[in-house]
């Protein structure tokens, strides 16, 4: 068997997704990122292995994507993660018009066409109100598990308002509702509510008017935020069941593009790594 590697070094976490020639996942692994990109990219890569039952001596190529993607010696091809992200959107919700993705730092609103490429994206703006960051911190604060904050904020009668867009003053505005009493459910609530209309700000400029949307990254995962947005889009997303794989997903698909395109006798695509 062979198998790709889609390796996506996020801000946050790397990911890594194992897939056949068929589009089949046979691994998943995760790293918290850190400065030694290639030592996280070697740590999610073998957790993948383990969870696949596999070993590198059925790598058939490696591709990489997010902030780290130029920094892993053993990779094969690189690839922006708004490509990659389009690209496991559209394999896996084919109807999908538009694709958003947030993640820890940043939160991209894209546009496909027909084949599931980029037609178009939008990126937020340099701060990081505006992304899966700012809600840890905020988690952080409130002395609430990051895993937790998505159902509490379902709990939430009485959403609180975040309007500023910087994340400095955004803090500012948790204190204040803090020191006024206000639930953690409550001011949880209203941080997915201003994510939610940001995003949806976004989603506008790439001409988002209705359609269906994929919903990816790591904020995907939390029940809460996903809730918000349907209510106040109205529009139909799609969440994949593992939201944060979906760009080194896309990843592994397009390095077996890539493969797919080589020559048989290709040195490259005959390359069989040692462990």
């Amino acid at each position: 068997m062979s198998l790709v590697a889609g390796i996506d070094l996020g801000s946050g976490r790397t990911k890594v997704v194992l897939v056949d020639e068929t589009g089949t996942i046979h691994g998943r692994g995760v790293g918290r990122t850190k400065g030694d990109f290639e030592a996280v990219a070697n740590e999610a890569l073998e957790a993948a292995l383990a969870e696949g039952r596999t070993s590198r001596a059925e790598l058939r190529y490696a591709a990489t994507t997010g902030l780290g993607r130029y920094s892993v010696s053993f990779r094969d091809i690189q690839i922006t993660d708004i490509t990659c992200g389009a690209k496991g959107a559209a394999f896996l919700f084919p109807s999908s018009e538009f694709v958003l993705d947030m993640g820890a730092q940043s939160t991209r609103a894209i546009r496909l066409r027909e084949n599931g490429k980029v037609k178009e994206f939008h990126m937020n703006e340099k701060c990081a109100a505006g992304s899966g960051g700012f809600l840890e911190r905020a988690a952080k604060y409130l002395e609430v598990e990051v895993e937790a904050v998505g159902r509490r904020s379902l709990e939430s009668t009485a959403p609180q308002t975040i309007s500023s867009i910087c994340a400095v003053l955004a803090e500012s505005e948790i204190i204040n509702h803090v020191s006024e009493g206000r639930s953690v459910e409550d001011i949880l609530a209203g941080i997915h509510h201003s994510l939610a209309e940001r995003s949806l700000m976004q989603l506008k400029r790439v001409g988002m008017k209705g359609g269906e949307v994929t919903f990816i990254g790591g904020v995907a995962l939390q029940v809460g935020m996903v809730k918000v947005c349907e209510a106040k889009w109205g529009f139909t997303i799609h969440v994949p069941a593992e939201p944060q794989y979906t760009t080194a997903l896309g990843a592994a698909l397009l390095g077996w593009q890539r493969v797919k395109k080589l020559q048989p006798d290709s040195p490259m695509a005959q390359t069989v790594r040692a462990a």
